[in-house]
C-alpha cells in the first residue's frame, strides 16, 4: 500500500473532521483552517498524472456544465437483446461535500497529518462516499482525491467503497474521470492480497464487480476508458501484474522479434510468477459473460478496436487453458456455440466472412493473438479451412498480411509448410513489390525453424530481386534497400542509393539467410563480399547493414571470403569503433581476421584509443582486442594471438565434424564455415578457449617481472599451445564436458541475446556486451 509520508506537526495540530456536518460546523475553527495556509479551496489537477483528462475544459470542478445543470454519464451505446439496461443518471454534487474533499485534499497536500490521522481521514472520507459513488468518482477533481483515498485505506473501507459502486462500476469506468479511480482501486487490491488473510473479502467484492459487468460486457468492453479498466480486471482475476505489457498490446518490435526466432519466449501466461492468488472462478464468469452475447453482440466485437483490444488480453491470459479456448475461439470466429463440436469448430458457412473480416484493423489483431494461443487441434482447422486458397490473396491486403505472417511463424509441420509454399513460392517478387516483406521474413524464419524449404527459399528470395541472367552481384545491395529498388522505374541501371537507410526488415532477411547452410547461399555470399568498398562502409555505418556484415562474418562462408570483406573496411575500423553499432562490426572483423588483419585493426583502434575510451563502448573493446597490451608489448601481443590461432586450428581439428576437417586450409583464425551443426555451440567454445589461453599465458603481460624457475616454461605461447592440445587429447570425456558446457550457454543465450537491437536505431550497449565478454566464472512495427 501507499505509505503517506509524515512530518513534525505544529503544536496545535488541524482538527479531523469526521463527517461533512462536523466540516460544516467546524468551518469556523481557526485551527481547522491551518491546513489551507497558502492554498486555494479547490485542488489544482496535474496534468502528468492524469492522462485521460487532459480535456477538462468542459467541466466545472464539481462535474458540471457551465449552465449549472447535472449531466448524466454517457449513454450506454449496446443494449443486450436479453437483458434490458437501465439507464444511469448522475446527481449534482452538493457543495458542501464539494468544499469537504476540497479540505481533505489540502490536508493531503501539506503534509500536516501524520499516519494515524491519514487513515482516519480515508475513514471519514470513504464512509461519506456512500450512495455518491458515481457522482464523486466522475468528478474531474474530486476523482483526484479519491484515488488518494482509495491507495492509503485499509482493505475493509477499499472493498466497502467497490461493494457500495458494484451496480454502477461499469458507468464509473466508462468515465474519463472514473475509470482512473476503477483503475486505482483495482491496484490496491492487488496489493492487499500480497497479504493471504485478505483474500476471502477481496473475492467476495470481486464477484459482485463480475457479476454486473459480465451480465452485460458489451458497453464497457467497447469503451475507451471502460476497456482499459477490464483488461486490469481480467489480470487481477488472472494473477498477473495489472501492468504488465505482455497482456496488453505487445510492442511491434516484440511481435517482429518472435516471428523470426530472435526471441525464444512465447506467449505462456500461465508461466509467469504469481504476485498474489488468482481468481479463476471470476476469470471463467467474465468469459462466460462474453459468451452469452447475442450473435449480433459479436459482430460489434469483431469491428471494435476497443473490445479487440480486451478480446487479445482474456485469450493470452488463457493460454494452455484448451478447454476455455476451444469454447471462446469459435465465437470469435462468428460461430454458432451450438454448432461448435470436436473436429468441426469452424462453420464452413463463416468462413467468407472471417476473410472479410480479416481485412479490417482491429479484427486482423484479434486473429494474430487466436492463431498464436489456438491448441493445435483448432489451428490446423483454421488453417484448412480459413487460410488455405487465400493466402495470397490475405497476404496482398494491408491489414491480413499480418495474420499471414502470425498464421506462417506458427506453423506447426513440414506438411503446412509445403502448403504454404505452394500457394507463396512463386509470389516473392510479388510481395516485395507490394511492400509485404514481412510475409517472406516470416516463411524465412519458419523454414529455418523446421527444417524445411531452406534453399528453395533462398533460390526465390534471389530470383525475386534479380534474374537469372544477371550477376548475383546485386543481391545483397538490392534487398537491403528493397523499397527504393522496386520504385525505381529503370531497375536494370539501379544502383546503390546514396542518403537511404537501409530497410529494417530487408536487414533482418539477410540475416536470417547467412544463417542458413553455406551451399544455399553462395549468390549472398558472392553478393556482399563483391560489395564496393565505400558501400560496404556505408553499410557498416547503418545500425541495420552492420548486423548483416556481423550476420555474414558468422556465417558458414569460407574464411577467404570473410577476408575479401574485411579488407573493404581496413582504414575505416577506428571511425566504426567511435560508433555504438559500428564497435560490434568491428569486434566481428577483428574474430574472423587473420593475424596480420588483426593487427592491422589494433593499430587502427590504437590512433584513436584517447577519444574511443570516452565513448560508452571503447572501453569493452579496447579491453577485448587488448590495445594496451598492443601498444606496450605488440611482440608478446602477437604471440597470444599466434596461440589462440593455433590452438583454434587444432581444436576444430578434434572437435569438428567431417565438414571443419577442410578448417585448416583456411586462412582464417576464427573460421567456422564448414561446421553446420551447432553454430552456437562453436561460439561459446571459441569463448571457453579464449578464457584456457588468457589464463593459460600469464607471463605474457608481465615482461620484467620476478617468476619461479619452474615457471619459466608458460613464458612461451608454445607452452600454452601443447597444454591444451594435451587437455584435448586426453580423451572423450574432456570433449563431452567442454561441449556441454557450450551447449547450455547456447541455450541461455541463443539468438535472444541478438534480437533487439535490429529493431532501433540504438542497441542495447550492457547487454551485448555482457553476452559476449570471456567467461570468467558462472555467472510490433508494422510494414
Amino acid at each position: 500500500m501507499v505509505s503517506f509520508g509524515s512530518k513534525a506537526l505544529p503544536s496545535k495540530k488541524p482538527r479531523i473532521p469526521n463527517t461533512v456536518e462536523d466540516y460544516l460546523m467546524g468551518e469556523d475553527d481557526k485551527s481547522y483552517k491551518y491546513g489551507r495556509k497558502k492554498k486555494n479551496l479547490s485542488r489544482k489537477a496535474k496534468k502528468e498524472s492524469f492522462g485521460f483528462d487532459a480535456d477538462s475544459a468542459n467541466k466545472t470542478v464539481s462535474g458540471r456544465g457551465y449552465d449549472g445543470t447535472a449531466k448524466s454519464n454517457k449513454s450506454w451505446k449496446h443494449h443486450s437483446a436479453s437483458e434490458p439496461q437501465t439507464s444511469v443518471v448522475r446527481k449534482q454534487i452538493d457543495p458542501d461535500i464539494a468544499k469537504y474533499f476540497s479540505e481533505i485534499a489540502n490536508l493531503f497536500e501539506s503534509n500536516e497529518a501524520d499516519l494515524e490521522e491519514r487513515s482516519v481521514l480515508c475513514h471519514n472520507a470513504l464512509e461519506e462516499t456512500r450512495g455518491k459513488e458515481l457522482e464523486l468518482a466522475t468528478d474531474y477533481i474530486i476523482s483526484h482525491t479519491l484515488q488518494t483515498l482509495l491507495e492509503g485505506c485499509d482493505v475493509d473501507h477499499l472493498c466497502g467503497f467497490l461493494r457500495g459502486c458494484a451496480k454502477v462500476f461499469p458507468a464509473i469506468s466508462m468515465d474519463r474521470s472514473g475509470s482512473h479511480v476503477a483503475e486505482t482501486a483495482l491496484k490496491s487490491l492487488a496489493v492487499h492480497l500480497q497479504d493471504e488473510q485478505n483474500y476471502s473479502v477481496i473475492e467476495e467484492t470481486l464477484t459482485m464487480i463480475c457479476k454486473v459487468i459480465a451480465s452485460n460486457p458489451i458497453d464497457v468492453m467497447c469503451n475507451c476508458y471502460g476497456s482499459h479498466v477490464l483488461r486490469s480486471l481480467f489480470c487481477l482475476c488472472k494473477g498477473v501484474p495489472l501492468d504488465s505489457s505482455e497482456f496488453h498490446r505487445a510492442k511491434s518490435s516484440a511481435v517482429l522479434a518472435e516471428r523470426l526466432n530472435l526471441n525464444i519466449s512465447q506467449s505462456s501466461g500461465n508461466d509467469l510468477p504469481h504476485s498474489h492468488p488468482l481468481f479463476p472462478d471470476l476469470l471463467k464468469l467474465l468469459i462466460a459473460g462474453i459468451l452469452k452475447c447475442s450473435r449480433k453482440d459479436i459482430k460489434t466485437l469483431q469491428t471494435d478496436q476497443y473490445s479487440s483490444l480486451v478480446l487479445q488480453t482474456a485469450l493470452k491470459l488463457l493460454v494452455k487453458h484448451d478447454e476455455e479456448l476451444l469454447k471462446l475461439i469459435p465465437v470469435l470466429l462468428g460461430c454458432k456455440k451450438e454448432n461448435v463440436v470436436e473436429g468441426n469448430f469452424v462453420e464452413m458457412s463463416v468462413v467468407s466472412s472471417i476473410v472479410d473480416l480479416m481485412k479490417e484493423t482491429a479484427y486482423s489483431h484479434l486473429m494474430e493473438v487466436i492463431l498464436d494461443v489456438a491448441p493445435e487441434s483448432l489451428y490446423n482447422e483454421i488453417f484448412t479451412k480459413v487460410f488455405r486458397n487465400s493466402l495470397f490473396l490475405l497476404s496482398s491486403h494491408q491489414c491480413a498480411n499480418f495474420v499471414v505472417q502470425a498464421l506462417v511463424s506458427h506453423a506447426r509441420d513440414q506438411d503446412q509448410m509445403e502448403l504454404i509454399w505452394e500457394e507463396l513460392g512463386a509470389k516473392f517478387r510479388d510481395l516485395l513489390e507490394m511492400g509485404r516483406s514481412g510475409v517472406i521474413a516470416a516463411f524465412i524464419a519458419a523454414s529455418q525453424r523446421l527444417h524445411t524449404h531452406e534453399q528453395k527459399c533462398c533460390q526465390a528470395l534471389a530470383a525475386a530481386v534479380g534474374s537469372t541472367n544477371e550477376s548475383p552481384r546485386s543481391i545483397v545491395p538490392r534487398i537491403l534497400f528493397f523499397e527504393s529498388y522496386f520504385s525505381c522505374e529503370d531497375k536494370s541501371n539501379w544502383n546503390w542509393p546514396n542518403g537511404f537507410k537501409i530497410h529494417v526488415i530487408g536487414s533482418l532477411i539477410l540475416q536470417a539467410v547467412f544463417k542458413f547452410r553455406s551451399e544455399y547461399i553462395q549468390p549472398y555470399i558472392t553478393s556482399i563480399a563483391s560489395m564496393e568498398a565505400d558501400h560496404v562502409f556505408e553499410a557498416a555505418k547503418d545500425a541495420g547493414g552492420a548486423r548483416v556484415i556481423e550476420a555474414f562474418l558468422g556465417s558458414n562462408a569460407s574464411g577467404k571470403q570473410k577476408h575479401r570483406l574485411i579488407l573493404k573496411l581496413r582504414g575505416h575500423f577506428g571511425e566504426l569503433s567511435m560508433h555504438s553499432s559500428g564497435s560490434f562490426t568491428v569486434e566481428r572483423s577483428f574474430t574472423a581476421s587473420s593475424l596480420s588483419l588483426r593487427e592491422s585493426i589494433a593499430s587502427e583502434l590504437l590512433a584513436v584509443r584517447t577519444e574511443l575510451s570516452k565513448t560508452k563502448q571503447g572501453p569493452y573493446l579496447l579491453r577485448k582486442l587488448d590495445i594496451d597490451g598492443f601498444a606496450a608489448r605488440p611482440d608478446q601481443w602477437k604471440l597470444k594471438q599466434s596461440s589462440k590461432q593455433s590452438t583454434y586450428k587444432e581444436f576444430y581439428a578434434t572437435f569438428g565434424s567431417r565438414e571443419t576437417k577442410s578448417f585448416r586450409k583456411d586462412s582464417s583464425v576464427a573460421d567456422t564455415s564448414k561446421h553446420t551443426s551447432h553454430p552456437f555451440d562453436i561460439k561459446n567454445m571459441r569463448k571457453e578457449i579464449d578464457h584456457s589461453l588468457d589464463s593459460a599465458v600469464p607471463s605474457l603481460g608481465l615482461a620484467g617481472m620476478k617468476r619461479h624457475p619452474e615457471k619459466e616454461k608458460w613464458q612461451t605461447g608454445k607452452f600454452a599451445k601443447h597444454a591444451v592440445t594435451d587437455d584435448i587429447s586426453r580423451g572423450k570425456n574432456k570433449k563431452k564436458n567442454l561441449v556441454a558446457s557450450a551447449t547450455s550457454c547456447a541455450a541461455g543465450k541463443g539468438a535472444e541475446s541478438a534480437v533487439k537491437p535490429f529493431l532501433s536505431e540504438e542497441r542495447s550497449i550492457k547487454k551485448r556486451h555482457r553476452k559476449d565478454r570471456p567467461m570468467k566464472s558462472s555467472k510490433k512495427l508494422k510494414t
